[in-house]
């Protein structure tokens, strides 16, 4: 059984538009309850702020704060569920990457480095300042979603796209320019990343990504070190350590039939391997998740 993959379609809203979703969180939850009750990933990108309540949010096994100001995002794939300790308020959105993509063609949600990459961070905390600035951008795109008035598509995207420019600064605030990386080291990342979520089930050693970007194993690797401090190899292991623990976690699959569909050669193997990078066997960490739980 895999983990439920939701779609923009199957959440409730009588004012549809297609590929987009808007609603205030404590709406979207109650209407939503029986799809949210577990869980689950997306296959659409996501954006939520909120204003008040208290919880936690779970992405991809990190559990993070939820408090007044925080922002989430969640690019296609991500796993995640919430669990409220007061009732939480706020707006969430969200949208298929065409919906955007196709409006601005000078540049890609990936140009926003909430989605870029796995390795950045998938919340910000907002100052109260910036807290009411974007609600009041929030709340525009919501009435402008239930009004349908002219140009309605063309001017929510916009205020996205002003939310997102918006969320980017503050997301940035902190870091040193000077010390980013390299737009053509940036490149790079950006297509390893992509190329590890296509292929990492069976290739699992870099010479193969080196091979598909045309570069030297050695010189992919000081890439990643230079940007990352991490080598090729460990990113590949974090991808298939990462849908390894979705698997145990949120499939009803025995772990022999997990290592089979991660493409190892016995489970014997797997187990070394989750254990080496995780410091449990597959089957103690499945225990230690739901003994916490």
């Amino acid at each position: 059984m895999k983990i439920p993959v939701l779609k923009i379609e199957q959440f409730k809203e009588s004012h549809s538009l297609n590929d987009f979703y808007i609603n205030s969180f404590s709406n979207h939850i109650e209407l939503n309850k029986k799809l949210l009750s577990k869980p689950h990933s997306h296959n659409f990108y996501l954006c939520v702020l909120f204003t008040v309540g208290s919880g936690i949010h779970e992405i991809d096994f990190n559990s993070y704060k939820v408090n007044p100001g925080k922002v989430f995002f969640l690019k296609p794939g991500q796993t995640h569920f919430w669990k409220f300790d007061t009732k939480p308020e706020g707006f969430i959105f969200f949208h298929s990457q065409e919906f955007y993509n196709l409006k601005f063609l000078d540049h890609t949600l990936q140009s926003f480095p909430f989605f870029y990459s796995n390795q950045n961070p998938p919340l910000l905390e907002l100052s109260t300042e910036n807290l009411n600035k974007l609600k009041l951008k929030f709340e525009e795109i919501y009435v402008e979603y239930h009004q349908k008035k002219l140009l309605r598509e063309l001017k929510i995207i916009n205020t996205i796209n002003n939310i997102y420019i918006e969320l980017t600064r503050a997301y940035t605030a902190n870091v040193n320019i000077e010390k980013l990386v390299s737009p053509y080291y940036a490149v790079i990342l950006e297509n390893l990343e992509d190329l590890i979520n296509t292929h990492f089930y069976k290739e699992k050693f870099p010479k193969f990504y080196a091979n598909q970007l045309n570069i030297t194993t050695k010189h992919l690797n000081r890439v990643v070190k230079k940007a990352l401090n991490k080598t090729t190899s460990q990113l590949i292991s974090e991808r298939i350590i990462l849908e390894s623990k979705r698997l145990i976690i949120h499939s009803e699959n025995n772990l022999a039939n997990i290592a089979d569909t991660l493409q190892f050669s016995d489970y014997a193997y797997f187990s070394r391997f989750f254990k080496l990078n995780t410091g449990f066997t597959p089957m103690g960490f499945r225990k230690k998740y739901y003994f916490i739980k």
